[in-house]
């Protein structure tokens, strides 16, 4: 599915303004911060959170929240194997525009395999893509569950559920490692900044 090209006769159109230019006149580069791991690890809350640290620093910022994606963009796909993998591969092409537009993108995502995981960052090219693995004991997932979907996972009503009846694939080499269990948000978020400066996204 994901490798079918149905579009022919099409030219990809170079503007004037390159993501150089974006990214000198917002003062900051750019890049894709992929927050990866189970439901309730945390991921939306620490990308709002490191979101809301840039945005006063004037960086320009945009969150895409798995949620949020699929009551539009993705709202024809469901959570079989196959529409996961295009449910990432579409995000991965959406963040890159960001990206483009010189945009810090945060994208909080389950994304449970490695694969697809790999793919967006080859989207985002060498440099342009940050892992962060949002590890959390699967206990501690379990006891937040604001939306009670581990309890009904558990009985059997959502199958194919990332953690209970369908796996997560931990990252290997992920850029950085938080552990929302012990830490604070704003300890996890701080980290997350620092790997930003050492990285020189941004000052």
């Amino acid at each position: 599915m994901t490798d079918q090209i149905k579009s022919t006769n099409i030219t990809w159109h170079v503007g004037d303004i390159d993501r150089e230019d974006r990214e000198r006149l917002n003062g900051h580069q750019s890049v894709v911060l992929w927050f990866t791991g189970l439901s309730g690890s945390g991921k939306s809350t620490l990308a709002h959170a490191v979101e809301n640290a840039l945005f006063e620093r004037g960086c320009r910022t945009y969150v895409l929240d798995g949620d949020n994606i699929r009551h539009g963009l993705n709202k024809d796909l469901g959570f079989s194997p196959e529409d996961r993998e295009e449910n990432i591969r579409r995000i991965g092409e959406v963040a890159n525009l960001f990206v483009d537009a010189g945009v810090i993108a945060l994208t909080a995502f389950i994304s449970p395999y490695r694969s697809d995981r790999d793919k967006a960052r080859a989207i985002a090219g060498e440099g342009r893509f940050c892992e962060i693995y949002v590890q959390c004991d699967l206990s501690v997932c379990e006891e937040r569950d604001t939306k009670g979907l581990y309890k009904k996972a558990r009985a059997g009503e959502i199958p194919e559920f990332t953690g209970i009846s369908a796996p997560y694939e931990e990252p290997t080499a992920a850029e950085l490692v938080v552990n929302t269990g012990p830490e604070t948000i704003e300890e996890s978020a701080a980290k997350v900044l620092e790997l930003l400066k050492e990285r020189g996204i941004i000052t």
